[in-house]
């Protein structure tokens, strides 16, 4: 994979370089709550009036994909209205099935190149590497996206099993022009050390969706330090 071919990406959402070859500000990747009803579309709409959001990622475990499908008509076609990148998690027939914008893969959930096949030039594929160069670089070479690294801190959203230190993140900007985002804990009192790392994204779930004054002021929260 060529530094050509991995800035072939979607503009509404996988950040290009500047023409002086620095890395634009970091962006915002929001992550689905666990769990969701019928009416999250309103919540979700809320977190995008609190400030810039590039990518919404739908994580729903446990629910079969025609529950899922059902769920995300309405968040989806929210964030087609609002130039939002609407990633699905996990599975590559869902987000063929939805004609979603992406897919995130686990290490467990497939090949990257599968999904290319399946979800065309145009989607955006992005691969969990944990704490791992290994992984990450292995991923690139699969013609992923972006690769995504984590956790960084605590989160009740999933077992933590991997610990991720932000000197990954400054290892892979400097050497690689494919984007990473950042995972786990993320919160605006602790974002702004990856930030400052090299995160190109941050992917954040309960700093938003569990914020005292609602998602909006959630999302809101995270605009001085990603500028």
């Amino acid at each position: 994979m060529t530094d050509e071919d991995a800035l072939a990406l979607d503009p509404d959402f996988a950040r290009r370089f500047e023409r002086d070859g620095s890395r634009p500000p970091c962006q915002l990747y929001l992550i689905s709550p666990p769990a969701i009803g019928p009416d999250f579309a309103d919540t979700l709409a809320a977190a995008l009036d609190g400030g810039p959001v590039a990518a919404f990622q739908l994580r729903l475990k446990g629910l079969d994909e025609h529950e899922i499908a059902r769920l995300a008509e309405p968040v989806q076609r929210l964030c087609a209205a609002r130039e939002v990148a609407f990633i699905i998690n996990d599975s590559i027939a869902l987000a063929k099935r939805l004609g979603a914008d992406g897919v995130h893969l686990g290490q467990g959930d497939g090949d990257p190149r599968e999904a290319r096949k399946i979800l065309g030039a145009t989607a955006q594929i992005g691969v969990t590497c944990h704490a791992s160069r290994h992984l990450a670089m292995e991923a690139g070479e699969a013609d992923a996206d972006y690769v995504a690294f984590g956790a960084f801190f605590p989160t009740a959203t999933k077992a933590v099993l991997h610990h991720a230190e932000p000197s990954i993140l400054s290892w892979w900007s400097a050497l690689f022009e494919l984007p990473c985002v950042a995972i786990g804990g993320i919160t605006a009192q602790n974002g702004r050390m990856l930030v400052d790392a090299g995160a190109d994204f941050l992917a954040v779930s309960g700093a938003v969706w569990g914020h005292p004054e609602g998602a909006g002021a959630g999302v809101a929260a995270f605009g001085p330090i990603l500028g």
